[in-house]
């Protein structure tokens, strides 16, 4: 389910998975994002980042506090920013209703925030407790994102090119068409490269990892599908929206740096493993919720 306000509301939000969660927790979750984008928008092309980031993170935590459940924070603010609020392992909620596992990103695009451009967000995404993937320690993903329609085509493993040639077939469309979005990084010199060779419109996203990711995600939408090394956080919960469009989702931890990588591994992860959507997010019971920040 996607209830967004009206057309003509600059602050609309969007939420997925209503459905699944009480008119009241709905409510609850939708108010924290709506809260923290007002926040951070308080902030808006002041040249702050940190600032905006604060005033985000201290909204959406007010409003979860007394929301309608039982929650931990399994994707939250401290473990790569040091936050003190909205850590992991941070319990919200008032106890009374579901159990679940919270994952936030008060503020997705805190340079946009600070420089004034769009594409920022505020993001909440819960599943019942124990069904989100916790990368602990690992704060980088490569991922592959795109529509119900490359479920089955797509593949982590194949090459991009490879990759878009199949998205192509599966649309029923020309490989000069496939638009894929990838973050503006340098460690996307050779992909960016690559997916031009064979013909694929690129667009390059500054910031905004969850937002450009819930888009190729939706049927009809401008992208098409996304490629690229990003936030792990960020892939928890964009994988939660995924699940909730039917959408098609892979990743593989990605650390960068030796340092990162022996951490990695000293965490038990396994840095060959392609994870699913399943491995993501294991139940279908999941709510999204998202408001811009303006």
């Amino acid at each position: 389910m996607n209830t967004s306000a009206a057309a003509g509301d600059t602050r609309a939000s969007t939420v997925l998975g209503a459905d699944h969660y009480s008119d009241e927790l709905v409510s609850a979750v939708r108010a924290a994002t709506e809260a923290a984008a007002h926040a951070a928008g308080a902030w808006f092309g002041r040249g702050d980042k940190n600032a905006a980031d604060a005033a985000a993170v201290a909204a959406m935590r007010e409003v979860l506090l007394p929301a309608p459940f039982a929650g931990v924070v399994v994707i939250g603010e401290g473990e790569k920013d040091e936050a003190p609020m909205l850590a992991n392992g941070e319990e919200l909620g008032s106890g009374r209703g579901p159990a679940c596992d919270i994952a936030v990103d008060p503020l997705d695009g805190t340079r946009l925030v600070q420089e004034g451009l769009p594409g920022s967000v505020s993001v909440i995404a819960l599943a019942p407790r124990g069904t989100l993937f916790d990368p602990t320690d690992v704060f980088y993903m490569d991922k592959l994102i795109s529509s119900a329609a490359a479920r089955g085509v797509l593949d982590l493993r194949a090459s991009p090119a490879v990759n878009v040639v199949r998205l192509a077939a599966a649309l029923g469309k020309p490989v000069h068409d496939i638009t894929v979005a990838v973050l503006d990084k340098p460690r996307h010199r050779a992909l960016i490269a690559e997916l031009r060779m064979v013909g694929a419109r690129v667009r390059l996203a500054g910031e905004g990892d969850v937002s450009t990711a819930v888009t190729a995600a939706t049927p009809g939408s401008d992208i098409d599908v996304v490629m690229g090394i990003g936030g792990t956080p960020e892939g928890v919960l964009t994988a939660c929206a995924v699940r909730a469009l039917g959408g098609f989702m892979e990743g593989r931890l990605a650390p960068q740096g030796d340092d990162q990588v022996r951490t990695a591994l000293a965490a038990g992860h396994d840095l060959t493993r392609v994870l699913s959507l399943d491995d993501l997010v294991s139940s279908d019971r999941v709510l999204f919720a998202s408001s811009p920040i303006r």
